[in-house]
């Protein structure tokens, strides 16, 4: 079944993007935190690529992707991790290496679980102005978002 996702403004400053999998909690946390599954469905649609995706799972820790478009165009991004805890939470900064909003980002994911067989994410992002906030509301992000979920979907669904 595919959930809808809601992307919506909190505040000021912060977008709130909530989704349903159906898969058990652990399973959702390890897509988003393992290498070998992160690569396989974020930001993977339309003849995307990530052919760099590190990811050093710790406080203090860091992570590093880049795609790839294509035309052969590349967007990377970075940041560290503040707060870690599985299967629970992941809170982490975030900067694009060619910026397309202001600032650096706070990232803060929380994965609850509905049910042994269902897990809601719920990822709150903090901008540095309202206006990256609203940039981002407003730019096709919301397409990829739904594009990628869709993927993990099947990813989820591949590893019952």
């Amino acid at each position: 079944m595919t959930h809808a996702l809601t992307i919506e403004p909190l505040g000021e400053l912060e977008l709130v993007m909530t989704r349903v999998f159906d898969a058990p909690r652990e399973r959702v946390f390890d897509a988003w935190t393992r290498p070998e599954l992160l690569s396989r469905w974020l930001g993977i649609f339309d003849g995307m690529t990530m052919p760099v995706c590190e990811i050093d799972l710790r406080e203090g820790g860091g992570y590093r992707y880049v795609w790839e478009l294509r035309d052969g165009t590349r967007m990377g991004v970075r940041g560290v991790y503040q707060t870690i805890r599985a299967p629970e939470l992941v809170v982490c900064t975030e900067v694009f290496d060619d910026a397309w909003y202001e600032g650096e980002a706070l990232i803060t994911h929380v994965l609850e679980e509905i049910d042994a067989a269902a897990t809601r994410s719920r990822i709150t992002i903090h901008y540095a102005s309202r206006e990256a906030r609203d940039g981002v509301l407003n730019s096709p992000m919301q397409h990829g978002v739904r594009a990628g979920y869709a993927v993990l979907d099947d990813l989820l669904e591949s590893q019952e």
